[in-house]
């Protein structure tokens, strides 16, 4: 095993962010230590350098509680890695990882900026105190953010991320790493869309099609069985538009609102699905996801609690708060739910 590591010195409030419920992915591995009485919160994954022949890293992120200006990382290759036998270089592979962990915690963003944003509209300016640090965690694989996305709708986060968890435990490529200071070493990666089209929906189908030498029950390794719901034909059918019409890359490379018209195209996406899909998987800044919970919030602060469509709301949204939108949509949400405004808009 080899080793390196890297600092950020940038405004982020990692555990904030990883427990924000963004489409993007399931959280990444999660634990907490102690090191002279202050508490650190760590975080793992695997990232595949794309630039570098999808080269396989775990990466490790440690971040002092109370201090949201700086984090550290440290990233370590499977077991029988050899960097001579490729071509690459340390400089080549700390430069991939760099420029990969500023995309997916969105690092180039200047959050104070956005914050003087904020301070302006007195119904926003609350939300820098309970947001502190939240960035947008985008996703280091578009496919994962549709098929979580789709997976969202009209669901828990704390069920959403289980079922994830579970597609990709069941038929991700496995990644083992030597176990170091009991973090954990096993990590899945996500299937890819290909691999989609030979799940089964459910058990029955799973049973029809496989040896049918036990009780329907007994076949769990379909969809359905991953806790998606009707969800699963959604997902299936999705994974065969973007098979054979839509180009994944290339929608990340129209304007805005072809890329939200092209994306809707898919089955199981609404226009809420669709912005969170163009948010935190592309990157789209302007999309403002739009729920019932953004309408009733939105409806409270800026149309005296009066009744208002989630066409209206995304409309609004879009137009009140411009290249903000996205991170207005994510600092509203995190807003209502800490603050208890959530809690009253309940009743």
């Amino acid at each position: 095993m080899m080793h390196n590591s890297l600092k950020f010195n940038s405004l982020i409030n990692l555990k904030l962010t990883q427990e924000s419920g963004q489409t993007s992915q399931s959280p990444w591995y999660y634990e907490d230590s102690l090191k002279s009485e202050s508490r650190i919160h760590n975080y793992s994954d695997v990232i595949l350098l794309n630039k570098l022949g999808n080269l396989p890293v775990l990466i490790k992120l440690s971040q002092y509680e109370n201090d949201f200006n700086s984090f550290d990382l440290s990233y370590d290759f499977l077991p029988n890695f050899d960097l001579s036998d490729t071509c690459f270089s340390f400089k080549e592979i700390n430069n991939e990882i760099k420029n990969q962990i500023i995309n997916i915690f969105n690092l180039d963003f200047d959050l104070n900026s956005f914050y003087k944003f904020l301070s302006e509209d007195e119904k926003l300016a609350p939300s820098v105190e309970f947001c502190n640090g939240l960035r947008l965690f985008i996703a280091k694989n578009k496919f994962e953010c549709i098929i979580s996305s789709i997976c969202s709708a009209n669901n828990s986060i704390a069920r959403w991320t289980k079922s994830i968890s579970k597609i990709r435990e069941t038929w991700g490529k496995e990644y083992i790493f030597s176990k170091e200071n009991e973090i954990n070493n096993i990590f899945y990666g996500f299937p890819k869309v290909n691999d989609f089209q030979n799940f089964y929906i459910d058990s029955n189908e799973e049973y029809e099609n496989h040896d049918k030498k036990h009780k329907i029950d007994n076949y769990k390794r379909n969809l359905k069985s991953c806790g998606v719901g009707y969800r699963a034909e959604y997902m299936k059918k999705s994974s065969q538009l973007l098979l054979n019409k839509i180009d994944i890359e290339e929608v990340g490379n129209m304007e805005y609102s072809e890329a939200f018209k092209t994306i809707s195209e898919l089955p199981g996406v609404g226009p809420k699905v669709a912005d969170c899909i163009l948010l935190y998987g592309y990157g789209f800044m302007e999309a403002f996801p739009s729920d019932v919970w953004i309408k009733r919030i939105i409806s409270s602060l800026y149309f005296g609690g009066n009744e208002i469509s989630a066409k209206k709301t995304r409309e609004f949204g879009i137009d009140y708060f411009g290249d903000y939108a996205g991170y207005a949509q994510l600092y509203l949400f995190h807003f209502a739910r800490k603050s208890g405004l959530m809690d009253k808009l309940k009743k």
